[in-house]
């Protein structure tokens, strides 16, 4: 499903570089808040398009538009909401001449409805692949993902987990994941971890993870243009340094392009070594 094409508009010229230096067609976020009055992303139209341009100008050229579902906003952002404001800032993008793609799709907050929901199509896939699911836990409480991770993969779908290097319960410890990758699930961790931005904590425990193998993609999840900004780039460049060229390109270009195309990530399975 495209909403929203940039091929017709000029590449900024950190899209450009990282298109040219990578040999891809497309820079792909999957996961970022930035439609206009949905969550706690941007209040007003002028707030979305600021936050395309930076998503721009941080070398990205298609970003899967994430609002919340479930939980706080439960019953509000639904799927058709989503996409017919993908399809009003698509058009502002145009306008305002920002080659960004902008593709639909939700932040799910794990819920025991969620069979009935996916039946009714109340939640949205990413890209509207139907093919992957963002699955955010509570930040307050730890709630066990492996059931819904079990169900998506029987339905044909597979579960990406979001940030679990920022959920306190979960920082220091590896040995939960492996449940969940066993169930098909996979992990996105967000850049500004990577950068520190969310502390030290959370940035120690996403690099314990991507060392570990067991990260398969990164995302921005940004909010805004100050106090959650885009960080791909500067992430991208940390990785390259940490963890090679390939890896590094795995995790933050190829696998976001899969997503894309509704095509499954393997999971990293039960055979990685993990350091205490």
């Amino acid at each position: 499903m495209r909403m929203h094409t940039a091929a017709n508009l000029a590449w900024y010229p950190a899209q450009q570089l990282r298109l040219e230096t990578l040999g891809v067609c497309r820079s792909a976020d999957i996961h970022c808040h930035c439609l206009p009055g949905f969550d706690d992303g941007p209040a007003t139209p002028e707030e979305a398009i600021a936050l395309c341009r930076a998503l721009a100008a941080d070398g990205i050229t298609t970003v899967v538009a994430t609002p919340h579902q479930l939980g706080p906003y439960d019953r509000t952002n639904t799927a058709p909401r989503i996409v017919a404001a993908v399809q009003a800032l698509g058009q502002l993008l145009v306008k305002y001449q920002i080659p960004i793609e902008v593709l639909p799709g939700g932040d799910v907050r794990i819920d025991e409805r969620l069979p009935e929901l996916l039946d009714c199509g109340e939640v949205t896939s990413l890209a509207g692949a139907g093919r992957h699911l963002l699955l955010e836990l509570p930040h307050e409480i730890y709630v066990e993902p492996t059931p819904a991770f079990e169900m998506l993969h029987e339905r044909g779908l597979q579960g990406i987990l979001t940030h679990p290097e920022r959920y306190r319960y979960l920082q220091g410890g590896c040995e939960r994941p492996q449940a969940w990758f066993a169930a098909g699930a996979i992990l996105q961790i967000t850049a500004a971890s990577l950068t520190g931005d969310f502390g030290r904590r959370a940035g120690e425990f996403a690099w314990r993870l991507v060392e570990a193998g067991m990260v398969s993609l990164v995302a921005t999840d940004a909010h805004d243009i100050n106090r959650r900004p885009p960080r791909l780039g500067v992430a991208l460049e940390l990785l390259v340094d940490r963890i090679g060229l390939s890896a590094a390109r795995t995790i933050a270009i190829d696998n976001p392009l899969r997503v894309l195309a509704g095509e499954f990530i393997e999971p990293p399975g039960n055979t990685l070594r993990i350091s205490d």
